[in-house]
């Protein structure tokens, strides 16, 4: 996804500057996986999926060669030799190497039957395994491992997602959220174990069991893996370009050897790793411009989570840090608003320090999130709206719009102020408190 979005924003900032060969792994052009989740559960077909395809490559005057795998960098001859043996010159090399499922690596994590769920190989693999009303164990409780539950499930399979906290998405809710999204996610058929390990997995030839470290066995015939992602350093590490957990790249996404550039999953920036979307979109926008020769740095900034899982939409920003029990930490200095409507499903939790918002969760509807995140950015004082904040902008605007105006009133006029100078700082009239904008 970050080459293909790379070479979108390369064919928009300097369409004829680069003579582009693109090399890919998979078969075909570039797609979209976060659609693998209803290509799974058949929802649509694999033509949703792709965003670029071999004659969009074709049009553009880029060369794709495509199920080729790079075997190794030379950075000295600025080479690149296949695993055919075959060389490539370049003059820029751009590594969108993306990440892979991380293992357990724990006993018979290599039967067949075991699987993780990244590319269109896996969604056609798990749909030819699946069976009707077999059990089936997905292992993870993030954003893919439920979406790969509910794919496994519209498959008709019996599925149970063990996931090692003790409520799921504990990276993007609060527990009473994920509560909410548990109960909704059982009343469709899914089982959950919480707060549960994965010790083996059982089976010869193929997978019988999962076996958790409390010795309980959970049958299975299927086994997904989704406990996270390990970026792919292996190319940049042999190739000796620094790395750390990902390949380690500066504000232009230049990695430690001239002319390699790395983005996306595969790139640490600073301290920070990535697998959301957004973060990377601005990664291909700033490398694309530095590309076409423009002054330009990437710098990481706050980011929204809205996520939907099957159908049900989650939001979150700022901080929902909660400790091992689900409850928020707080200093005693954190005021929480919350409003719940079991009918609708609908559900809010604000978290604010001086009138300050500093954090939400929304389920159900998340209509206003981003006017949450817009406020949490600008460190608006909340003050005037609290008992209508759980509602959001339509009966905040107005109350903040005229304490707004109220404040400019009460400003002195340019002509009253006119005639203090810097000799005399005690006629000066005070001037407002700097806005915590962001």
């Amino acid at each position: 996804m970050a080459g293909g979005r790379l070479l979108s924003e390369l064919q928009q900032h300097c369409p004829d500057r680069y003579r582009i060969t693109v090399f890919g792994a998979e078969p075909g052009g570039s797609y979209n996986r976060v659609l693998l989740s209803p290509l799974l559960g058949r929802e649509i077909d694999t033509e949703a999926l792709i965003t670029h395809r071999p004659d969009w490559y074709a049009d553009q005057g880029i060369q794709l060669i495509s199920d080729c795998r790079i075997e190794r960098i030379e950075p000295q001859q600025r080479r690149l030799i296949d695993t055919d043996g075959q060389a490539y010159h370049y003059d820029k090399l751009v590594l969108a190497t993306g990440s892979e499922p991380s293992r357990l690596g724990v006993a018979g994590e290599t039967l067949p039957q075991v699987m993780g769920f990244r590319t269109l190989v896996d969604v056609d693999r798990l749909q030819q395994l699946a069976r009707k009303d077999t059990p089936a164990v997905v292992i993870g409780g993030g954003l893919l491992g439920l979406e790969a539950a509910e794919g496994l499930r519209r498959l008709g399979m019996d599925v149970t997602l063990v996931h090692r906290s003790q409520y799921l998405l504990n990276r993007q809710l609060d527990q009473d959220a994920a509560s909410l999204l548990q109960q909704q996610l059982e009343s469709r058929g899914l089982k959950f174990e919480l707060g549960a390990n994965t010790a083996a997995f059982i089976g010869q030839q193929s997978l019988e069991a999962v076996e958790l470290q409390d010795g309980r066995r959970l049958p299975a015939a299927l086994a997904v893996v989704a406990t996270g992602i390990t970026p792919n350093t292996q190319l940049a590490r042999e190739a000796e370009l620094a790395c750390d957990r990902a390949i380690q790249v500066d504000a232009q996404l230049h990695t430690s050897s001239p002319g390699i550039y790395a983005l996306g999953e595969c790139c640490q920036f600073e301290s920070h790793c990535y697998g959301l979307v957004a973060p990377i979109w601005r990664q291909a926008e700033v490398l694309a411009k530095h590309l076409a020769g423009e002054s330009i740095r990437y710098e990481e900034v706050p980011v929204a989570t809205q996520l939907k899982i099957s159908g049900i939409e989650l939001f979150s920003c700022g901080r929902i840090n909660t400790d091992s029990n689900g409850a928020v930490e707080t200093d005693g200095s954190i005021e929480t608003l919350c409003y719940q409507d079991p009918e609708l499903n609908d559900y809010r939790k604000l978290l604010l320090r001086d009138n300050r918002l500093i954090g939400a969760v929304l389920y159900g509807d998340v209509s206003t999130g981003q006017w949450y995140f817009e406020q949490q950015q600008r460190g608006t004082d909340l003050g005037l709206c609290l008992d209508q904040l759980l509602f959001g902008p339509d009966y905040c605007d107005e109350l903040l719009a005229a304490a707004t105006e109220s404040a400019l009133a009460a400003q002195p006029s340019i002509h009253e102020s006119s005639c203090n100078t810097d000799d005399n700082p005690d006629t000066r009239p005070a001037q407002p408190a700097a806005s915590n904008a962001a």
